[in-house]
């Protein structure tokens, strides 16, 4: 095991191949001297031999799966913008907000010439015009360090005019955000970026690969994706796709926190680890801490709808994870052990997500703070039967249909995939609810006993957590 304490979380330990994380084994990784030494922009040197479109064909070919939640190729959606309307932009979503989740935040804290490089790339394959680099305003180090790099880039002839001698040329502005969570979604960093209040627009009409940023087609990628190609065009297709499998090619990252003996920040094989390897294997988190049980664990960010032990030997494969009732989204995982307070968890979660709601949609704005007040009163010892029964019942006024999960069957609900319905704009309001829906549906024992007058209702504590 090798593990440092320069990279802030970064675990590294084995043999598994390493695509974004390679270099956090340097405690100088972010330096543009350590970058050359390690093939630094010589995806860039590769791209600019051939054409746009075999750049743009590459990565189309390779399956690069978007890292930010949705998991949309990234070729796919490069090639949804209009032809021959210019200019056109690449965002970048730098603004990773999603309780648990800290990987993009070492990507760019560890290695920013890695996302400067796989920028560049992608501006050249789908010739946009202009790069937006957006970062959480929580991020200090990592906009010291990419701004940094940036200069660096600038000063090598990287990034400006007539890139290395070409006619390419680009310029990328890096945006400091406010640190609101909704600004996380694609449409609304782009509201934030020009200069308005962070707040998601309908879909349709404005998906931003057609209408985006000025109104100008637009292609928000997340940090980790962008932070492939630099390899990929390094080592090509044939070399991406034999690692993970056919649909989950390549490799992606997972922040662990919560109840395991060693949590942090790993780069895994996509769609053959599982979430059993990842827990318990001795190269990832080597089992839950104490040795303790696990209880749950919610597979993809807070806003994913809660997993047990019954799904463990789930792999990291979009879909797959979808049809057992939940996402991968962020790359987040979150574990809980038996001696987790689940009522309380719950509501940690939804008082975050009623908090964040930017307050355009009133089943988020109004539904995310009953479920909250609702909830505390339950979590306090001062709710009663009719309040589980209420939770519900606003959790359908946002998320209308039988909420989806592997556990519904057993309950004699029918199971509705993922994604599911909702009567938002984004995805603020069901994430309200998600952990409400997972709580009540596994452990609905535990707010039995808050609400009932018996004697393990006394035994449970009732302070909420805030």
């Amino acid at each position: 095991m090798a593990t440092y304490p320069w990279a802030a979380g970064y675990v590294d330990d084995g043999d598994r191949p390493k695509i974004v994380t390679a270099r956090f084994e340097h405690e100088d990784s972010y330096t543009i001297t350590r970058y050359h030494a390690t093939e630094g922009y010589a995806g860039l040197k590769a791209a600019l031999t051939r054409t746009p479109g075999e750049v743009h064909d590459e990565v189309r070919g390779a399956t690069v799966l978007g890292r930010g939640g949705a998991g949309f190729p990234a070729g796919t959606k490069w090639g949804l913008m209009p032809p021959e309307k210019y200019p056109r932009y690449l965002v970048v979503n730098g603004d990773e907000s999603e309780p648990g989740t800290y990987k993009d935040r070492l990507l760019m804290e560890r290695d920013p010439h890695q996302l400067i490089e796989g920028c560049l790339i992608a501006a050249y394959a789908a010739g946009l015009s202009q790069v937006f680099l957006y970062i959480r305003g929580e991020m200090p180090l990592a906009h010291e360090r990419v701004a940094t790099a940036l200069n660096e880039a600038y000063a090598a002839g990287y990034v400006g005019k007539n890139i290395l001698g070409t006619d390419f040329s680009v310029d990328i502005i890096l945006h400091w955000g406010a640190g609101a969570y909704v600004v996380g979604e694609e449409t609304a960093l782009i509201e934030s970026l020009e200069g308005k209040r962070g707040e998601p627009r309908l879909k349709p009409p404005y998906f931003p690969a057609a209408i985006g940023l000025y109104g100008q087609p637009t292609i928000v990628n997340n940090v980790e994706t962008l932070s492939n190609l630099p390899w990929l065009l390094r080592n090509g297709v044939a070399a991406y796709t034999a690692i993970g499998t056919e649909t989950s090619p390549g490799t992606r990252m997972v922040a662990v926190s919560g109840h395991v003996a060693r949590p942090g920040v790993f780069e895994i094989v996509n769609g053959t680890t599982t979430f059993r390897d990842l827990l318990f294997g001795d190269e990832f988190c080597q089992g839950i801490r104490d040795g303790n049980s696990l209880k749950a664990f919610v597979p993809g960010g807070g806003s994913a709808p809660w997993f047990t032990p019954e799904q463990l030997d789930v792999p990291f494969e979009g879909r797959v994870a979808g049809a057992a009732g939940s996402m991968l989204g962020s790359g987040a995982v979150m574990v809980m052990d038996d001696t987790t307070d689940i009522p309380t968890a719950a509501l940690t979660l939804t008082r975050f997500y009623a908090h964040e709601s930017c307050g355009q949609c009133t089943p988020c704005r109004e539904g995310g703070t009953w479920l909250m007040r609702v909830l505390e009163r339950v979590v306090e010892g001062q709710g009663t039967r009719a309040d589980l029964d209420q939770l519900l019942e606003i959790g359908e006024s946002i998320c209308p249909g039988k909420f989806p999960h592997a556990a519904n069957s057993a309950l004699g609900l029918e199971a509705t995939p993922f994604p599911y319905k909702m009567t938002t704009i984004c995805f603020v309001g069901p994430s309200a609810y998600a952990p409400v829906h997972s709580a009540l549906t596994h452990f609905r024992d535990e707010f039995e006993a808050r609400v009932a007058d018996t004697p393990a209702r006394r035994q449970i504590p009732v302070t909420a957590v805030h």
